[in-house]
C-alpha cells in the first residue's frame, strides 16, 4: 500500500487525482491530525512526499515538527531501509533557495536508507503552467514505476485509463441553507465594527482556502489618512505612501514587520457572478467540510452563525482577479452540457492541451467570472466553486513606519500594480488598485492583522547595511526613523543604505527624507560613519544597481562587516538577492585578502549566525 504525505501545499489537482487513483486518504504530519505517525514510517512500503518550501528556504509550519523528529542523531542510516518514498516539491524558482526543503528532505531520507522510485520532482509556480508543467511527467514516472513495483495494486496504464468522474467523486465542502427564521434576530440592524469583524471571522473560518490569519494574531481595522503618490505622473510606475490610523484596537508592532490586508472586491464583479451562477446572494448558508473529508479541511470550523451567501463570497472567494487552476477546468467540464464546450475543456484540463491553456488563461490572467463567461452552458454546484475558485488572499506588505515616530499609525510603501495582456486587456493588481483609490475623506475601514517580518529590528548598537531597490527601501524607512530617535538620546552605530531606482527625477521613492538623514549628522550621514548610495539605472547609458554602487564602495562596506554589521537586503525575488550576494562576495574577498571559497564560507557564517537577512518578493 502506499500512502500520501503533504506538507503544507496549495490545492493541486494533479496530487488529488494521484490520492484518489491510490485509493488512499491524504496524511497530515500534524500531530493529532490522523496519517502517518512518524514512528511508523520504516513499515511502510512506499510513501510520497509532497512539502512545499516557505521564505527564504524555511520549512512549512506543518512539517516542522516532522523535520525535527527526522533530524534526530539516534536514526540509523538503515532505519527506513526497505522503504519506497518519492517526493515532489513546490517552490518558486524567483526565489534563491529554490524547493530548498524538497531537495534537503530528499537527501534526508536517502540516507536514513529509503530508496527513491524516482527522482525528485521540483514544481516552479514561476513556469507559465504553473506546478503541473513537472508535475503530469513526474506522475507518469512515479505510476510507470510503481507498476514494476507492485503490478496489481498499480495496473499499467491506469494512470490515464480511470474515467475522472470517480476522482473527483464529490465536492469536498457541504453547505447548509438557512431559513431566515432562526436568523433575523441575531442580525443587528446597524452594524457596527465589532461584528464586521465577527462576520470576516466567520465567513474565512469556513472557507477551505488556506488563510494566515489566527487567533494569536490579533486583527484590527485602519482607515487611511493619506494617499500619496511618490512617482512622477506618467512615467510608466506607479508607487504610493499610503498612512493609516487605528480606528479599533491598537496593535503594537515593531519596524521591520509586515502588515496583511484584506482587499476589497468590486461589487458589480461579485454581482455578476452570483447572477451568472444563479445564486442567491440573501440566502443565509453555512459552509463546512463533508464528514470524511474532515481530515483534508482541517482549516474549516463550522460556524454557529450562518452568513449571508453574497458576503461569503465577497470575503472569501476571489471571482475577479485570480485565475483558476486547471483542475477548475476538468471539474467544470462534467457541468458543460454544449459538446463544443465539453470538448474545450476537457482538452484544457489534459496534459496534451497545457499549452493552450496558459495562452487562454495564465498569460492573459482570466478570472473565475471570465471563464464561466466563456462557457455559458456550464451549470456547476455552489459547493464546487467554493471548493476550486481561487481563495480571496490577503496582501502581506512590509510597513515602511516606527511605531516611535508615529503612534497609532502604521505606513506602506505600495506599488500599484497593472498591465496590458498580450490581447490588450487591461489588468490591474486586486488590493493595490484599491487601495490607490481609497480617499482619506471616505469612512472605509480596511481590515488587516500584523505578523513578524523576516526582518528583526536591530539594536541601536548594532551597525547596519541595507539594500533595498526601489519599494526594498519600505522597511528601512522604519528602520531610520527608529534610529534617528534612538540618536536623540543615546550613541547609536553607524547605518549605510545602498537605495536603487530608475531615474532619479521619475522614481527616487521618499528622495527628501533619504537626504535629511544623510546630511548634519544625521544616522545615515559620513559623519556618523554612515553613508547614503543611490544608483540610478537608466539615467545613462550603461544599467547601474545597487550591486556597482556597492562595490564602489567596497572599502565602508567591509570596515562596517569588520565591525560585526549586520546585512539587511529587501525588494524583488528576481536576480537582485542573488547579484547582491555576489557583490558581497567579491568585497569580502577583495578587501579582506581572502580567496572566493573563503569569501562564500565567511558570508555563510554571517547567515548562520543571524546577521545576513534577506526580505523577497515576486
Amino acid at each position: 500500500m502506499a500512502a500520501i504525505v503533504i506538507c503544507n501545499i496549495p490545492t493541486l489537482s494533479g496530487i488529488s487525482k494521484l490520492g484518489a487513483m491510490l485509493g488512499v486518504a491524504f496524511s497530515f504530519l500534524l500531530g493529532t491530525e490522523p496519517g502517518i505517525q512518524k514512528s511508523s514510517l520504516p513499515h511502510e512500503d512506499t510513501v510520497i512526499f509532497v512539502a512545499s518550501t516557505t521564505g527564504q528556504g524555511d520549512t512549512p509550519d506543518s512539517m516542522k515538527v516532522f523535520w525535527r523528529f527526522l533530524l534526530q542523531r539516534n536514526l540509523s542510516k538503515h532505519w527506513l531501509e526497505g522503504v519506497h518514498y518519492a517526493v515532489f516539491g513546490l517552490g518558486d524558482s524567483g526565489y534563491q533557495k529554490y524547493n530548498f526543503v524538497a531537495k534537503k528532505l530528499d537527501k534526508r531520507l536517502a540516507d536514513l536508507g529509503a530508496v527513491a522510485v524516482v527522482e525528485k520532482g521540483l514544481g516552479d509556480d514561476q513556469h507559465p503552467s504553473g506546478y503541473e508543467a513537472a508535475l503530469d511527467p513526474w506522475m507518469s514516472s512515479l505510476w510507470s514505476i510503481l507498476n514494476k513495483i507492485n503490478p496489481k495494486f498499480f495496473p499499467q496504464g491506469s494512470y490515464l485509463a480511470i474515467p475522472d468522474m470517480k476522482l473527483i467523486d464529490q465536492p469536498k465542502v457541504q453547505i447548509t441553507y438557512h431559513g431566515d427564521d432562526n436568523v433575523d434576530s441575531q442580525l443587528p440592524t446597524n452594524p457596527d465594527l465589532k461584528w464586521i469583524e465577527m462576520q470576516i471571522g466567520w465567513a474565512r473560518s469556513m472557507s477551505p482556502g488556506k488563510f494566515t490569519h489566527d487567533k494569536t494574531r490579533p486583527g484590527c481595522f485602519l482607515k487611511m489618512i493619506k494617499n500619496q503618490p511618490l512617482t512622477r505622473a506618467g512615467c510608466g510606475k506607479d508607487v504610493r505612501h499610503f498612512e493609516f490610523e487605528f480606528v479599533s484596537s491598537v496593535i503594537e508592532y515593531v519596524a521591520g514587520g509586515v502588515l496583511e490586508v484584506l482587499p476589497s472586491q468590486d461589487s458589480a464583479a461579485v454581482d455578476a457572478f452570483i447572477q451568472r451562477c444563479s445564486l442567491d446572494p440573501d440566502a443565509l448558508i453555512t459552509v463546512h467540510p463533508r464528514e470524511k473529508d474532515n481530515h483534508f479541511l482541517h482549516t474549516c470550523t463550522i460556524a454557529k452563525v450562518p452568513i449571508k451567501l453574497k458576503t461569503f463570497v465577497e470575503l472569501t472567494m476571489d471571482v475577479a482577479s485570480a485565475s483558476p487552476r486547471r483542475y477548475f477546468f476538468e471539474v467544470i467540464s462534467y457541468y458543460a452540457t454544449a459538446p463544443h464546450e465539453k470538448e474545450r475543456l476537457q482538452y484544457f484540463a489534459s496534459p496534451e492541451g497545457r499549452d493552450d491553456l496558459y495562452q487562454y488563461n495564465q498569460k492573459e490572467r482570466r478570472t473565475v467570472l471570465e471563464v464561466l463567461e466563456d462557457f455559458p452552458s456550464v451549470k456547476m454546484p455552489f459547493e464546487w466553486l467554493v471548493q476550486l475558485v481561487p481563495p480571496l488572499k490577503t496582501r502581506a506588505f512590509s510597513i515602511s513606519s516606527s511605531p516611535s515616530a508615529h503612534p497609532n499609525q502604521v505606513h506602506l510603501t505600495v506599488d500599484v500594480v497593472s498591465w496590458t495582456t498580450p490581447f490588450k486587456r487591461k489588468r490591474s493588481g486586486l488590493c493595490s488598485m484599491w487601495l490607490a483609490k481609497l480617499h482619506p475623506e471616505q469612512s472605509i475601514y480596511v481590515p488587516a492583522w500584523f505578523r513578524k517580518g523576516t526582518l528583526p529590528l536591530p539594536p541601536p548598537s548594532l551597525p547596519l547595511i541595507l539594500i533595498g531597490p526601489g519599494t526594498g527601501c519600505a522597511p528601512f524607512r522604519g528602520f531610520v526613523e527608529e534610529r534617528a530617535i534612538q540618536s536623540e538620546s543615546n550613541a547609536t552605530a553607524p547605518v549605510i543604505f545602498f537605495f536603487g531606482c530608475r531615474n532619479e527625477e521619475n522614481d527616487f521613492l521618499y528622495r527628501d527624507f533619504w537626504l535629511s538623514h544623510s546630511q548634519e549628522g544625521g544616522v545615515l550621514s559620513e559623519a556618523k560613519g554612515g553613508g547614503f548610495f543611490v544608483a540610478f539605472s537608466r539615467d545613462q547609458p550603461q544599467k547601474v544597481y545597487v550591486q556597482h554602487k556597492m562595490r564602489e564602495n567596497s572599502r565602508a562596506i567591509w570596515k562596517l562587516l569588520s565591525k560585526g554589521a549586520a546585512v539587511y537586503v529587501a525588494g524583488s525575488s528576481t536576480k537582485m538577492p542573488s547579484d547582491v550576494l555576489s557583490a558581497f562576495e567579491d568585497i569580502v574577498s577583495t578587501e579582506g585578502g581572502l580567496s572566493k571559497e573563503s569569501a562564500v564560507r565567511w558570508l555563510r557564517a554571517l547567515e548562520k549566525a543571524g546577521s545576513y537577512h534577506v526580505e523577497a518578493w515576486s
